[in-house]
Parts: structure tokens; sequence; C-alpha cells
């Protein structure tokens, strides 16, 4: 089933799909090192996605999502991310566990937004840090920041830097320059990770890590899936075998789990990391697609639905220290969508949950072709990922609170001369930069648009012919979005157009034609479109009052949440001394607010409403504009008044 959660209320509809209960899983064979320097071959793919990201350097956004993303590009990816200085750590060594992902995070995202921008900047910069960094390359072909004699180490999180240095070298080698020797350097990672890692007397996967677990060397999966795809190589897919045979972690099978339906705060016992579980299954996903089995697709769809009815917060990120796993420092699935009102929770949602949990329903979303998958992801762009960007685009917050202190740099990371950069700060990036990549995709059938983001698109019709779409409009600052189609000539196709699942009355206008659109569903209009032809559509943007959920914590469900379409309002310290004091919000039995739009009060807000309740009108804007990063408060669940 998929699961429509606001954190609040959800709707189900039956999965288009049939699922398989058979498990076949191929024995890995004896793997060998290569120093192969040309593909022969690509990776043989058992199944088709549904949905495909246009090509590279086809979409050009506007409105202030672009805003956003330029200054990301302008402040972290092309400022003051110290690349030579990431690179020094596969030289010299870490001072500190793991810290051998960050030169991948910050390039994979600086790869992803050339793909977007195609900035010659951009790409002289990446090119010059993929140089620096394959000149560390170690005699046994690894790159790492641990000597060949104590590989692969454990509680350095070895498996896991390798890890994103792959990702990173693929990310570009498909997004900015095919050079055959970044893909020969892949290739002998690999190898030597193959070489490393496996069955007695290698290594066991599931005994390396940091974790109690060890779930983060697993997330290899992902990259050997796409290295298979690039190169067709058996033995990758013979080792990705061995990664999903040992189950990615030690003790727990977590496939097995997810398929099983164990709720994922009780998935790999004491441990279960959010950000990792997640970065696990994207590569379960690339399993499936080169081994079509489908249980594994099964599996990937059970966690998703789990974690979007379990764990997402009204904001679109998940994860907290209350009540389950206050060890975990926030970071861990903790029943989130339920304890998001817990009072005990000083720590939650982190950056790289929801970066990883917008990746993963990516993946789905391409696979399936189904539009609920974007619905987590609008939410979470306009609410947890624009909040907890820095107003200044040089960083993101490591994690979100609704409630009280709303952003913070401390967590786990690195200072440079006085610069802190955090895992959260490197992944909040790839967030902006999937905007893009996902806005609007291509079909066998025509297009799919999935936000509203008023911008220009360049696709092709099924015979092959130019497509253009253009999106006019202020979305979601206007209920009203106008999409211009421009075939290279008439031509039958299907335009797809994503309907929320919070839009409960969606007008389309079009063809001399009105329709009313069902929620949480594309609208499929497959007809000849001749050049010069618009859409209309005019959403239903609601002002909703919300209940919260009934946690474990007494008193927590004693909160109210005001939503205006995808937007959520909160209340800010930094406009309103009495952000945080009880009240009663008025709504009608429907649960709607006579919410009246006005004119921002401070310079960088998007929205702001007055809101009646019945201790008078109080001012609330979009949380994503609450700037806290100068010590202010935010107040998103409104303690209701007795």
């Amino acid at each position: 089933m998929f699961f429509y959660n606001t954190g609040l209320f959800m709707r189900t509809r039956s999965d288009k799909s049939v699922f398989s209960k058979g498990l076949a899983l191929a024995a890995a064979g004896l793997l060998c090192v290569s120093s192969a320097l040309a593909v022969e071959m690509k990776g043989e793919l058992k199944t088709q996605d549904e949905l495909f990201p246009l090509e590279a350097g086809k979409v050009q956004l506007s409105g202030f999502l672009e805003k956003d993303i330029q200054n990301s590009i302008a402040h972290w990816n092309k400022g003051v991310v110290p690349y030579p200085k990431l690179v020094e750590f596969f030289r010299t060594g870490r001072p500190q566990f793991a810290l051998g992902e960050m030169w991948g995070k910050a390039v994979r995202s600086g790869c992803m937004f050339y793909r977007y921008t195609q900035d010659p900047e951009l790409k002289r910069l990446m090119t010059a840090t993929v140089k620096d960094l394959l000149s560390t390359e170690r005699s046994n072909g690894s790159i790492s920041c641990v000597p060949v004699e104590q590989q692969p180490d454990s509680g350095g999180g070895d498996l896991w830097e390798r890890k994103y240095v792959l990702l990173a070298l693929d990310e570009y080698y498909e997004q900015v320059e095919a050079d055959p020797e970044v893909l020969a350097s892949m290739i002998r990672q690999a190898d030597c990770l193959i070489g490393q890692i496996g069955d007695p007397p290698k290594t066991p996967i599931t005994e390396l890590g940091w974790s109690p677990n060890h779930i983060e060397s697993s997330t290899l999966l992902e990259p050997i899936m796409r290295l298979y795809k690039l190169t067709g190589y058996q033995r990758y897919l013979d080792f990705a075998q061995y990664i999903v045979r040992s189950g990615g972690s030690k003790g727990y099978n977590l496939f097995d789990q997810a398929f099983e339906n164990v709720p994922p705060h009780q998935m790999g016992g004491p441990y279960p990391k959010a950000y990792e579980m997640t970065s696990l299954f994207e590569g379960l996903v690339e399993y499936y697609r080169a081994t079509g089995d489908l249980r594994w697709k099964q599996t990937a769809m059970n966690l998703y639905n789990n974690v979007r009815l379990q764990e997402i917060t009204i904001i679109g990120n998940g994860g907290g220290d209350q009540p389950y796993h206050p060890g975990v420092y926030g970071e861990a699935w903790d029943n989130t969508a339920v304890e998001q009102t817990n009072t005990d929770i000083t720590r939650m949602m982190e950056t790289c949950v929801g970066v990883t949990w917008m990746k993963f329903c990516s993946q789905l979303l391409r696979l399936e072709g189904d539009s609920t998958p974007v619905d987590d992801i609008e939410k979470y762009i306009y609410n947890g990922l624009l909040g907890a960007m820095k107003p200044s685009g040089d960083g993101f917050s490591y994690v979100n609170l609704l409630n009280g202190q709303k952003v913070t740099n401390q967590g786990w990371g690195w200072n440079f001369d006085n610069l802190p950069v955090t895992c959260c700060n490197l992944n909040g990036p790839m967030g902006l930069a999937y905007i893009p990549y996902i806005a609007v995709m291509r079909s066998a059938k025509g297009a799919a648009v999935n936000l509203y983001n008023a911008g220009k698109f360049e696709t092709q019709t099924p015979s092959g012919r130019k497509l253009e779409l253009e999106i006019a409009g202020d979305y979601p600052l206007s209920d009203k979005v106008i999409i211009k189609v421009h075939p290279q000539e008439t031509e039958k196709f299907e335009l797809a157009l994503r309907i929320p699942g919070w839009s409960s009355h969606t007008v389309i206008t079009g063809g001399g034609r009105k329709h009313i659109a069902a929620p949480g569903n594309y609208f499929r209009v497959n007809r000849k479109w001749k050049p010069g032809e618009q859409v209309e559509i005019q959403f239903q943007m609601s002002c909703c009052l919300l209940n919260a959920p009934m946690g474990s914590h007494p008193g927590s469900e004693n909160f109210q949440a005001v939503v205006w379409g995808p937007i959520v309002l909160a209340r800010d310290e930094n406009m309103d001394a009495n952000y945080d004091q009880p009240v009663t919000v008025l709504a009608d039995k429907y649960g709607f607010v006579k919410a009246v739009r006005e004119t921002p009060t401070l310079p960088g807000t998007r929205f702001e409403f007055t809101i009646p309740t019945a201790q008078g009108n109080i001012r609330m804007i979009d949380y994503a504009s609450v700037n806290g990063w100068e010590g202010k408060k935010v107040c998103t669940w409104l303690p209701k008044a007795r």
C-alpha cells in the first residue's frame, strides 16, 4: 500500500504492482582483482523505470527555489568548501573517525549542481579536486584515509568513507566528464574492496564500522551497483549479492525486517540509524533494477511506507532522541511521526536523514511512476530542507526542532579555520540539487510534471521530437499555475500532472475543457497537442488546523499546527515575543482556518498570515523562513489554551 501521511492523517490506495514472495540469492563467487582501463559492456538491468530525469542542462528554474539553489552554489560549493583540506585526509590521515566522507559529499552535490547549471567555474572546481584526490591513490588501488597495512579499519569508518569517494567519482563521471582515468580508479578501488571484504578468510562486512550494528559499511551497496551499471562486470553484482545476503547490519537482517514490516524504530536493534538505513535501501533499489527479484522491490516499498507513516513529521523529515533511542543523538528512527510533540525531545530530524529520504523517494518515483513520493519530497523541500538552510547560503543546520531552538551546528564534523563543516552542511546542498533533477521528468508516453515551481524544461516526445514546457506563476506563493506546451509540431503524447494530496479540489482547464482532478495521483492528459497550447491548474490551497498525535509523553496531544497548502506555518520569536504562549486557533467544523495573507514583516520571509484565535489574532509565517541562526526560537506545534 502507498500511504499519504502529513504526520497526522493519511489516505490509502492500492499499489499498482504485484509482488512475488520468493527469494533467490545467488552465491557470491570468487572475486578477482582487475586493472581494466576501458568499459566493454554495461550492466544488464532486468527492470525498466517509469520516469527518467531530463538531460543535463535542460532545466532552468525561476522563483525562490532557484534563488536558494544559486545561494548555496555561490556560497557553499563555489564558496567556502575547503576542497584541498578535505583531500588532505586521504594523504596524511584523519584526526577523527569518518572525516573521509566529507570530500565525497561536497563533490557529489557539486557535480549534481553542474548537471543543472553547466557552470564552467563549477566544472573547473570539480575537475581540479577530482584530479587532486586521484593523486592520493594507494599502492593497492584504494583511495582511503587508512594506510594499506591497516585496511580495512573498523572504528574509523574506512568503508563508509570509501563509499562516498566512489559515489562522488561516479557522479563526476556521469554528470561532469566521462574521464576514463576516473572510471579506471573506481574499478581499482572496488576491486580492492572485493579483495578485502567478504566471507572468511576475508573480513565480513558486518564486522566493520563504528556503530554497534555496523550498518554504515553495508551502504557500499549503492556505489557498487552504480559501478556495475557502468561496467557490466559480474564481480560487482556478485559483491552486491554478498552485501544483501549479509543482511546490512551485524546481528540483524535489515532486509528481512523491512520485508516483514518491522517498524523502522525497531529495525537493527539498538541502532536504527535513520540516515544510514535509508542510504542502504537506496542501494537495494539499484540492486532490484539489476536483478528483477520482486522481493527486493517489495522490501524497499515496505520500508518507504512504514517510514512515511511512522517517522515523517509535519515538515517532511524524521528521527528523534525520545523516547526510544536517546543515545543516537536524535539521528535514529524513533516513531517520530507520533512522538513529534514529545516535549522531552532535544534533537530531531537530522538534515542528512531528510536529504537521503528525499533521494530514496526519488528512486521510487522513477521506479514506479507513482506521484505519492513527490508529495513527500515537496513537503520536505518547502519545509524541512529550506528550514535547515542558512540564509547566507553557506551551510545547513545539523538537526531541526519544531519548537524551541530551530537550528544548530552542533554535531559530528570538523572545524576548518573557524568554518564548521558537518555532515549536514555537506548533505543539504544535495537536497537542493535534486530539485531540478525531479521537477519535470520524461516517460515513454510523454512528460510528467512533479513540482510546480516556475521554470522552463526541454525534453522530447515519444517520437523523439523536441518538446518544451514552461511553468508560469509563483507557486506556492499562489494557488494557480499555467503550463505552456510547445511541441516541435502537433503530436499526440501524454502530459501527466501531479495533483498533490493536500489539494482536495483541483481544477484543470485546457483544450476547451475543465476537469476536476482527484488528489494524490497524476492527472493524465493524453491527446494531440499543438504548439503554444496551455493548461491552467487551480489548486485548493486551504489553511487547515491539524491536531497533534498522542505520543508516549503525557500532554503530547495538547498541541495544534496550521498548514497552508504544502506550507507549514509557525510563530517566530523574531517578530512575536509571545511566540510560545498557548492559544486556541479558530477553525470551522472541517478544520479550515480563515487565514488572511499579509505583507511579510521581516526581510526574507516568504509567507505571512494573520491567524484568528480565541485570544486574538496572531501572526504566523512559513516554518522555513523563521531565522533561528541568531538565537531566536520557533513554535510550530502551538500549545492549546485550556
